[in-house]
């Protein structure tokens, strides 16, 4: 079941094992931080001009022209966000240290119906256990033991949606068996 609105939770992942192993790691993890999804761009302005010029609440506060008006500039401004999201994803971006769909990629087809339709939401809760991207991704600063050569740790922290990203973690370790991946949530923020 999905959520009406949404709850963050915050998380740290802490990744140990072999130096090598955890730098193969966090060379895949990185990436734009975004799921580029293609987003229907004509039907988000008439569900967005239909909002505005019959509103549920009864009068309207803005003229016909107004709305379309409105509606045009919101449409203008999710294109030109999912232009630079795609020109993020298709440049390598890397500046998201953790991030889930360079790891377990949203297919294709699903990128293609957009983050609104159920198949898609679906997806990321079966998958990655939480509805949306995480957010607010940052590395940790680790003590090293300098001891230990052969072997290195690498902790990031981020916030999920509604959930802990459990089934993503899952996929993960099972994808990366000579890794040690431990995920903390934290409950209390303070």
């Amino acid at each position: 079941m999905i959520p009406e609105r949404t709850d963050w939770l915050r998380h740290s992942l802490t990744v140990i094992g072999a130096t090598a192993e955890v730098a193969r790691f966090r060379a895949a993890a990185a990436g734009p931080g975004i799921i580029p999804w293609r987003r229907d761009l004509a039907r988000l302005e008439e569900e967005w001009f239909l909002g505005l010029a019959a509103p549920p609440e009864g009068e309207r506060a803005i003229s016909l022209r107004g709305a379309r008006l409105l509606a045009r500039r919101l449409r203008d401004a999710v294109a030109l966000h999912e232009a630079r999201a795609q020109a993020r994803a298709m440049a390598e971006d890397r500046a998201c240290p953790f991030d889930l769909h360079r790891l377990l990629p949203v297919p294709a087809s699903l990128l293609a119906l957009g983050p609104d339709e159920a198949e898609s939401r679906d997806w990321l809760w079966r998958h990655w256990g939480t509805g949306r991207a995480v957010r607010q991704v940052h590395e940790l600063p680790v003590t090293r033991d300098r001891r230990l050569r052969r072997t290195d740790r690498w902790v990031v922290a981020f916030w999920s949606a509604d959930w802990s990203p459990w089934p993503a973690l899952l996929r993960l370790r099972r994808g990366w068996p000579a890794l040690r991946l431990d995920l903390a949530p934290h409950y209390d923020d303070g």
